[in-house]
């Protein structure tokens, strides 16, 4: 197995229990746990491969990757009550898990031979699309677009650290590892001490 792949069972892993905790919040049984946790795991690597016309799907190819995610969603389904705050454990583990994402989906790409753009480009959208189509499909404002947050611009500087890294230490892992650290410490950076970017505030029209 190699590094992409160690990184999709990592972010499908940890996506899924994500989504199963999400779940739990909104109170689903346990087929609703299983499908907002599959959907929340392949989410991301499936537009991912559908954009760069990758035949076939990687969860498609490999469906160990759902039986992955739905364990995930049975564990979660018998032990979320356990948690004492469940939104904090979702905002940590989506962390996590955006970080890991945004490696494997860059590197995906880069193993493809793509340029540094779309290299960029998939490792973010493999990172924010599994929370985004999770938070809509339960009717919650999507991490990725609450106002304060580094979420896209903290997978756009992971991935573009995988580019930059790339170029001085190629068919290594450690860019990839390196990427995924820099998404998870500027995300973590956000939760913690609230870095985010400049917020736009209209000024009231002069009377």
């Amino acid at each position: 197995m190699n590094w992409v792949s160690i990184l999709d069972y990592g972010s499908v892993v940890v996506f899924a229990i994500t989504g199963a905790l999400v779940a739990s919040r909104a109170q689903l049984d346990l087929v609703g746990f299983a499908f907002i946790a599959c959907l929340t795991a392949v989410g991301g690597g499936t537009v991912r491969d559908v954009l760069l016309d990758r035949n076939p799907i990687f969860w498609i190819a490999q469906p160990s990757y759902l039986g992955a995610a739905a364990a995930a969603a049975l564990v979660i389904f018998f032990t979320a009550h356990f948690l004492e705050s469940r939104l904090r454990a979702i905002i940590w583990l989506d962390a996590v898990a955006l970080a890991i994402a945004v490696g494997a989906g860059a590197g995906v790409a880069t193993a493809l031979g793509h340029s540094a753009a779309v290299i960029v480009l998939m490792g973010m959208m493999t990172g924010c699309m599994g929370g985004l189509m999770r938070d809509v499909v339960v009717g919650e404002v999507p991490l990725v677009l609450k106002q304060g947050e580094l979420y896209v611009t903290a997978a756009f500087a992971g991935a573009a650290s995988i580019v930059a890294f790339d170029n001085y230490l190629p068919d290594m892992p450690f860019g990839l590892l390196a990427g995924a650290a820099v998404t998870f410490v500027l995300r973590a950076g956000s939760i913690l001490f609230g870095w985010h970017l400049p917020v736009y505030r209209s000024t009231p029209p002069k009377s």
